[in-house]
């Protein structure tokens, strides 16, 4: 069934969410990369306990409270002003090389974003790249108060390109993302840029791939 719509996850699959360790190392020589690992698998940890818990806060609140964890637990001094400028950081972040080339392919199709991001935070980064001349929509869970994998996060994408979920082609670089994506109905590309094996999750994206622009033969 030919894909109407491709629905991008950003953090991670877009945007380069390690492009701030220049940044972390700059302020905290010799830690900047161990910082963004950390600051990263702790962001999506409290994302998804703050929705088991029924404790929704935006994802910008749930960035900085990840970034003062990781920096304690790295015994590195952060102040409010080092907070400012990380979180700036992340408005700012870099696409992967791919990413133009990419969404200028799909001009014909339905492109939108579908994030844990908050939408401030989604625009500005959206608005610093450039692409939201390429989007038709960039869509936030702010809108539910809840963190992918919900599957009622999936359905905004269906509610607000108004197609089908079966002719949405989901693209995420997170395979518990893809999975859940997968398991709501859409076909999903698993952008595995780092040869990982899949999560048993009990769903399986469509198409493994290492890089975005692998996606693009698979749709003619």
């Amino acid at each position: 069934m030919p894909l109407e719509a491709l629905v991008f996850d950003a953090y991670g699959t877009l945007f380069d969410v390690h492009s701030v360790i220049a940044r972390c190392e700059a302020r905290w020589p010799g830690h900047g990369a161990a910082l963004s690992h950390l600051w990263r698998a702790k962001q999506l940890e409290y994302s998804w306990l703050r929705s088991l818990m029924g404790r929704y806060v935006d994802f910008e609140t749930i960035t900085a409270d990840a970034l003062r964890f990781a920096c304690q637990s790295l015994d590195l001094a952060c102040d409010a002003a080092d907070t400012r400028t990380l979180m700036e950081a992340y408005r700012n972040l870099e696409t992967f090389p791919e990413v133009t080339e990419v969404m200028s392919a799909l001009q014909g199709r339905k492109r939108a974003i579908l994030s844990n991001g908050s939408s401030d935070m989604l625009n500005a980064v959206v608005r610093s790249s450039g692409l939201d001349a390429t989007l038709d929509a960039v869509l936030s869970v702010d809108a539910l108060k809840i963190y992918k994998p919900d599957p009622r996060v999936y359905q905004l994408a269906v509610d607000a390109l108004a197609v089908d979920r079966e002719r949405i082609g989901f693209v995420s670089s997170n395979c518990w993302d893809a999975c859940g994506a997968k398991s709501f109905g859409f076909r999903v590309f698993w952008i595995n840029r780092a040869g990982n094996p899949v999560d048993a999750l009990g769903a399986v994206p469509d198409q493994i791939l290492t890089k975005l622009s692998d996606m693009l033969p698979l749709l003619s």
